[in-house]
């Protein structure tokens, strides 16, 4: 598993203070199943200080449409068990190449290499911090 290094994590966030958002929790819970099945570049954007449409993306790429699929499945079920929640919209559950779970305050976007190459989230958002991503240590 890699994670994204080449956007600039902003300084000042407080992530004491993140931890006990809601918003923050579900958002690390996608980030430990996208990495469950074996996501690639996992990258966790701070929108909300940008932008009013949510408050974290999470973006992921895997390497075939099954990969995808089992990030996007592994998220929803993960978020689902911990939080009680669901997906308010899924789109590109049919295709899999680009696969998005929005639950309102966070957006997770599973996506093929070449999609996410293409479409250029991380460019788009760009000036939206970037924060780290916390996974656990493996034994």
């Amino acid at each position: 598993m890699t994670i994204a290094t080449d956007i600039p994590t902003s300084p000042d966030l407080n992530l004491s203070q993140r931890e006990q958002e809601p918003s923050y929790q579900i958002a690390q819970a996608a980030v430990l199943a996208a990495d469950d099945r074996k996501g690639e570049n996992i990258v966790l954007l701070a929108i909300g200080e940008v932008s009013s449409l949510a408050e974290y993306f999470v973006i992921a790429s895997g390497f075939s449409k099954a990969q995808v699929r089992a990030i996007a499945g592994a998220t929803e079920e993960t978020i689902k068990e911990k939080f009680g929640r669901k997906p308010r919209n899924i789109a590109g559950e049919q295709d899999g190449s680009w696969i998005l779970l929005d639950y309102g305050d966070v957006i997770v976007h599973a996506m093929m290499a070449q999609e996410r190459e293409y479409y250029d989230l991380e460019a788009f958002w760009g000036h939206a911090p970037k924060l780290e991503v916390v996974l656990p240590v493996a034994e």
